[in-house]
């Protein structure tokens, strides 16, 4: 079917796995991907940038991944900080069920999921990781940040990937013209890939 992409809230391709393995400050994570979902069959190359900023990972507090695809982001961040909670949400219902089994295979119990659709407003977290999904579009996209970074913690960083043909620089453009409160920089370039983090600047005294 041609609308069935990646972030089809219930895809309709055959579901299948396949097995990826990737590491992470030294640690080998092995877990599934699923058809259907983001990168299916193995760590998408953006991904991989942002995880070699695992220095950054948060070792306690409250984490989001905003599309978790089949979970590598929340494997990462769960394996490497137990203490860590993180909350992978997506609109795909496969992503979200191979992310909760690869999470239970590594017997990450740190880890939960939820649908896009059901996260209500009032959240807060203390970071958010994520490999946003670009190809939605900018008013899908727009609309995703508006409503993800607001429920930072003040201090609190967003860390996001984007492919330089996709759009990094217009989207770090667009970041730092909406959120007035917010710093955004550029803190990493590799492979083509920009990383941006986007932190909610403390309440003026």
């Amino acid at each position: 079917m041609a609308s069935d992409h990646y972030f089809s809230a219930e895809p309709q391709a055959e579901a299948k796995s396949y097995p990826i393995e990737f590491e992470v400050a030294g640690q080998t994570i092995k877990a599934l991907g699923a058809s259907g979902t983001f990168s299916a069959n193995k760590l998408d190359a953006g991904t991989r940038v942002l995880l070699n900023l695992h220095a950054n990972f948060p070792s306690r507090g409250r984490v989001l991944d905003l599309g978790c695809g089949w979970g590598p982001i929340s494997l990462a961040l769960a394996s490497q900080s137990p203490q860590l909670e993180v909350l992978a949400v997506d609109v795909n219902q496969r992503s979200l069920a191979q992310t909760a089994e690869n999470a239970a295979s590594l017997g990450l119990t740190n880890v939960s999921t939820s649908l896009e659709s059901d996260m209500s407003d009032g959240q807060i977290f203390d970071q958010i990781w994520s490999n946003p999904p670009i190809r939605v579009g900018k008013e899908v996209l727009h609309a995703l940040m508006e409503k993800y970074l607001p429920m930072l913690a003040f201090g609190g960083s967003a860390w996001m990937v984007v492919q330089k043909q996709l759009g990094a620089e217009s989207f770090q453009k667009w970041l730092a013209e909406r959120f007035r409160d917010f710093e955004v920089e550029r803190v990493a370039n590799d492979k083509g890939y920009r990383v941006l983090r986007v932190t909610r600047l403390p309440k003026s005294q």
